[in-house]
């Protein structure tokens, strides 16, 4: 039986995002997907708390997790090739949903329906919103650390994604960008530290 899952995840670490910008700040798959996935149980915890939309926080961060798994096997595509044309972009798609599929080839047979559920499942689709306004969020932050670190190569990316998120939908996004971003501009003396 092959149950390689846990250890194709554990490469996550080895897959670079922001491939064709110069980076300050390296970046992997992992570390973004951990980013993503406070993102998204915070826009959930929003959801639910402050709107009073029923959403189970907890399965929004485990989604986020796990939404960039496929690209343990097909390498991070850069965004200005990914979204080029409808046709690149199912084409993706149907790339993406294979390397998923292969992942949970690689569970027992009792586990994947709860991987399912993460993966390609109900679960995933049911939370896409608030895990794609997370995606975004973490990428903005990446930005804006980036600009901080005196790199300029990020300032038009940052510009687009801030504008993407203003232009959202989501009530807790406009939230989130009123009440926790701002922070994300401070340095750690203005942060504040154990006194």
């Amino acid at each position: 039986m092959n149950e390689n899952f846990f250890a194709y995840i554990s490469r996550m670490r080895y897959i670079g995002r922001w491939s064709l910008m110069r980076n300050s700040l390296p970046e992997n798959i992992q570390e973004h997907s951990h980013m993503v996935a406070v993102f998204a149980h915070a826009l959930g915890v929003i959801r639910r708390d402050v709107f009073g939309i029923p959403c189970d926080p907890n399965e929004a961060a485990a989604v986020a997790l796990f939404h960039d798994s496929s690209e343990i096997l097909t390498g991070d595509l850069p965004t200005p090739i990914k979204y080029h044309s409808e046709d690149i972009r199912d084409a993706y798609k149907q790339v993406e949903a294979l390397a998923c599929r292969k992942l949970l080839d690689t569970l027992p047979e009792a586990l994947r329906p709860a991987y399912e559920e993460l993966l390609v499942g109900g679960t995933q689709e049911r939370l896409h919103d608030l895990v794609k306004a997370a995606d975004k969020l973490s990428a903005y932050v990446k930005c804006i650390e980036e600009r901080k670190a005196g790199n300029k190569e990020f300032l038009s990316a940052e510009a687009q994604t801030r504008r993407i998120l203003e232009e959202s939908p989501l009530p807790e996004v406009t939230y989130f960008l009123e009440h926790f971003i701002p922070a994300f501009e401070k340095n750690l003396d203005e942060l504040g530290t154990i006194e």
